[in-house]
């Protein structure tokens, strides 16, 4: 078994330790998070950190790089409206979704750019992804600076949801795999996704 310490880890070549350290951590969920600047441009760009943080009230969060010179596109914009959308990558756009990793000028809108398209759902002020079939419309509520290394978890609250028929099963599960959902390792490997057990809320059992 190959061992790193952690200054072994430091001193890794940029990128190997990029993806080493992003895919160590396993699985990572596939979105696109979808905003409008205050000029009307839209973006979209893929996050593999969006995470549950509890059911009541229903908050996700992310987190975002450190926001340097004009990046950070989708940051500014929240912080200037207030709301943006999360939306899942599938198998039939992952390439496209991969696309806006670039980064693109802040004039230029990535869902132009990469072939996907913006709609605008029941007057949400922030545009969702057309082609995903799991949709979350998201209200900024607050962030929390990470000083270690300059990141910023941004939390919101879900105010709009909208899931494919076909994916929501009897007790309310998502089934990511009726809808060709995909996974993310590292910073650029995409995987399916399929079921491998479902188990009953366990309890703690006397013998």
């Amino acid at each position: 078994m190959k061992h790193f310490t952690r200054s072994a880890i430091q001193e890794l070549e940029r990128f190997y330790r990029a993806n080493l350290v992003n895919s160590v951590s396993g699985y990572k969920p596939a979105n696109l998070i979808g905003t409008v600047s205050d000029s009307g441009v839209t973006n979209v760009a893929i996050f593999s950190s969006v995470v549950h943080l509890g059911a009541d009230p229903a908050l996700l969060a992310f987190i975002q790089r450190p926001v340097v010179g004009e990046q950070g596109h989708t940051y500014k914009n929240i912080r200037q409206n207030g709301y943006y959308t999360i939306n899942h990558i599938h198998r039939d756009f992952v390439e496209k979704a991969h696309a806006t990793s670039a980064k693109f000028d802040p004039l230029t809108s990535e869902f132009d750019a990469c072939g996907l398209n913006a709609e605008w759902l029941d007057g949400f002020p922030a545009p969702f992804v057309q082609e995903s079939r799991v949709k979350i419309g998201m209200r900024f509520v607050q962030e929390i600076p990470i000083d270690l290394n300059k990141t910023i978890m941004v939390i919101g609250q879900i105010e709009h949801l909208y899931v494919a028929e076909q994916a929501i099963q009897e007790n309310g599960q998502v089934a990511l795999d009726r809808v060709a959902g995909v996974c993310i390792s590292g910073l650029e490997c995409y995987h399916d996704v399929t079921p491998l057990a479902a188990f009953p809320y366990a309890k703690v059992t006397k013998h």
